[in-house]
Parts: structure tokens; C-alpha cells; sequence
């Protein structure tokens, strides 16, 4: 079963211009443009050996993108490794390994390979019952990996209905159905034992948001007989784990009318009565300034925006933006109520999204008490030695 592109000939040997190999043997797995010697003409995801900058001894091996920022992928650190489909089919068992430690057969929604975090550089790939999702990170995994092949090993190790790959492109429904029929409709799935469906072809990610399974479970945890308001609820997933905690009533905000009538959907799926959830489509700012006029409160607040800082040169204004929003929340927040806001942006570090979360308090007159910090659940590993993968922070408060 091919599971990279045919490959034939020698190797691109690329020559570092400084010295990172202490970085690169620590677990980095970037080598970016600028630390090149020279960037030959190549396709995007050849073959390449990386040599290091002193006499020329090989340092990993892996792919090259002459044409992204992001110039080297390691595959490998091993001395004379190839990088073959043998290759291939030890790192994506070594994920599936690791999942099958993670999860029982009940949870079918989970993440089974994470990029560079599972050894599968540039390769996502996602699971919701019996559809996969792939993605890939560019014009350099696309050159690299063999889709076809990947759809059929996924189909025969999973049992897996349909293989879909989910393009990089904002555009909702921009994909190719790699096995089985298009997924139109969206697809049943379990996790921690409450029901959800993802919208693959047309839904935010590949569909759902899997990495915050273990923030929702601690929002179910906290929940009872609480008010709870839903920022940026999107399709109701905090909402539906708040429901099911036993709190008194939910509240789901969010600007896409489509995603509160499936966050409706997935309140009803679970048993939940429809009396404790209300849906309002609108802008979370506006809705949050409105409320505070209002002095309208909740024990409860989440808010979970989209990226504000989808670049580094965008960083300023998104820690404002994150400053403004977790004070807007706060000032609706009740006295010893719970306040849970979210950064999925790998240029927000957390401790400057806790210096937002500091200022933001402060902006609204309150004070808050830190209950937990928490980032991304373990079916999204990261090597240890490269903290660009660390992008989720989820910050607990207790606001007086």
C-alpha cells in the first residue's frame, strides 16, 4: 500500500547555514528558508537530507518545499534511516497505537494523526465514526504524502465507510472524496458519551472541534445548577456538555444562524430539554455590551473565538481584542461565578494570554482567581522541543 509518493534517484542533500542541530536532535522538526545555504529548484515535498552547517555530516532526513517559508520537514533523526512506505506504516501505528491507549470503541470522535506531533509531518487526519478526514499542510505534505494510499490504509485498518480529504482553502466544501460516497450529510459521532454530528464538507476544521473534548468535559463538571452563556458557541458543543452537567439554563451566542439551529440539533440529540436552551444569533460583542447595560448576569461564562492573531504581525491588536473580550465577559460574569475563556492562535503565548486575561479583569473593575490552565488534549500531541504546536490555552477564573 503506498502511503508517500513514489520516489526515485538520490535525495536533495541541503547544507545548513548555521548551526540548529542541537535544536533539530531536541525534537524541532522546522527547518525554515532562512537557514538554508541554498534552496535548489525542487518539487514541493522531494526527498531531502539535511547536513549541518560545519562539515557537512547528516543531521535528519525528511522533505523539502523550496517555495514555503517552511523549507524542511524532519522525517527522521535516525542515521541512515530511509524514508519509505516502512517508514510510513510505523509512524501511523505508532498513532493508532497510541489512540487505542487513549480511547475505548465508544469514543469514535478523536484525532488520529497530528502532523509532526505523531511523526507524520504536514498529515492530519481526523475520525468521526466511519469517516476520516485528512488534511494536509500545504503544497509540500501534498507532494509528499500518497492520498490514495492513505484513504485505502485508513479504510482497511479502521473499517472506515468514507475517506475525505478536507482542502486548506477558508471555503467551506472545498474537498475531494478519497473513498466512498461524499459525505453531504453531516456525520454521527460519540465523545465522553454525548452525541454530536460533524459537518465534514462544510463545517469549520474538518468539522468539529476535537480539541477542546476535554475542556467540555470540564465544563460539564462545574455546570450544575448554574446559568451558563455560550460565546462564539458555534455549533453548541460547551453548551451541550453544560446542558447534560445539570445546569439551569444555556444560552448559546453565536453570528451564524446555520450553526445555532445545529447547536439546537445536538441539544435535542442528547435528551435535553429544549425549555433550558436558548440560541441568539449575534455579534458576541455587541450581545455582551447589551447584557452588561442590561446588568443581566450568568455563574457561568465560556467564550471560545476564533484565531484573532492568524499571523505574528497580527499579535498586537488580537491580544487587545482578547483583553476587550475577556473583560466584556467578565463584567456579566456573577460575583463568584466562573469565567472560561479560549486562544487557539499559536502566536498568542500563554503567559501573554494570561497577561490579556489580567488586564481584561482589571478593565472591568473585577478581580479573578486562576482555577487552571489547560491546552490541548492528548489525541493532539506535540513534541516537546517545539511550542509553535502548543496553540490552545483554556483559562479557568473565578471572578469576585
Amino acid at each position: 500500500m503506498q502511503l508517500i509518493q513514489p520516489f526515485t534517484g538520490s535525495p536533495l542533500k541541503l547544507r545548513l547555514a548555521r548551526d540548529l542541530v542541537r535544536s533539530l536532535r531536541r525534537g524541532h522538526p522546522w527547518v525554515f528558508a532562512d537557514a538554508l545555504r541554498q534552496r535548489p529548484r525542487a518539487a514541493p515535498g522531494s526527498h531531502a537530507v539535511l547536513l549541518d552547517n560545519k562539515k557537512g555530516r547528516r543531521v535528519a532526513a525528511g522533505y523539502y518545499d523550496p517555495k514555503n517559508p517552511i523549507a524542511f520537514r524532519v522525517c527522521t533523526l535516525a542515521p541512515g534511516e530511509l524514508i519509505n512506505n516502512r517508514w510510513a506504516q510505523t509512524q501511523f501505528e505508532r498513532a493508532l497505537a497510541l489512540r487505542r491507549a487513549l480511547f475505548d470503541v465508544t469514543m469514535t470522535g478523536f484525532r488520529l494523526f497530528n502532523g509532526e506531533g505523531d511523526g507524520v509531518p504536514g498529515l492530519i487526519c481526523d475520525i468521526y465514526g466511519g469517516t476520516g478526514v485528512i488534511q494536509l499542510d500545504g503544497a509540500g505534505p501534498r507532494g509528499f504524502w500518497h492520498l490514495p494510499g492513505i484513504a485505502a490504509w485508513l479504510a482497511e485498518t479502521l473499517s472506515l465507510q468514507c475517506v475525505y480529504e478536507r482542502y486548506q482553502s477558508r471555503r467551506a466544501g472545498t474537498g475531494q472524496t478519497l473513498i466512498g460516497q461524499p459525505p453531504v450529510e453531516p456525520v454521527f459521532f460519540i465523545e465522553n458519551g454525548v452525541s454530536f454530528t460533524a459537518d465534514v464538507m462544510r463545517g469549520q476544521k474538518t468539522g468539529f472541534f476535537l480539541d477542546q473534548r476535554e475542556n467540555r468535559q470540564r465544563i460539564r463538571s462545574l455546570s450544575a445548577g448554574r446559568q451558563v452563556l455560550n460565546i462564539f458557541g458555534y455549533t453548541g458543543g460547551f453548551s451541550v456538555y453544560a446542558g447534560l452537567g445539570g445546569a439551569g439554563h444555556v444560552t448559546t451566542v453565536d453570528s451564524a444562524g446555520p450553526a445555532l439551529m445545529v447547536a439546537n440539533d445536538h441539544w435535542q440529540l442528547n435528551g435535553l430539554s429544549p425549555a433550558q436552551h436558548q440560541t441568539v444569533r449575534a455579534d458576541a460583542f455587541a450581545f455582551l455590551e447589551t447584557a452588561a447595560r442590561k446588568s443581566e448576569r450568568w455563574n457561568l461564562v465560556i467564550s471560545d473565538p476564533p484565531s484573532f492573531a492568524t499571523s505574528q504581525a497580527a499579535l498586537p491588536k488580537a491580544l487587545q481584542a482578547y483583553q476587550n473580550l475577556i473583560a466584556a465577559g467578565a463584567s456579566v460574569t456573577a460575583g463568584d461565578g466562573l469565567l472560561a475563556v479560549a486562544s487557539c492562535s499559536s502566536h498568542v503565548k500563554l503567559a501573554a494570554f494570561l497577561n490579556a486575561c489580567q488586564e481584561g479583569i482589571s478593565a472591568a473593575g473585577r478581580r479573578a482567581t486562576l482555577l487552571g490552565s489547560y491546552g490541548q488534549p492528548a489525541d493532539h500531541p506535540t513534541p516537546l522541543a517545539f511550542p509553535e504546536f502548543q496553540y490552545l490555552k483554556f483559562i479557568l477564573l473565578r471572578v469576585n
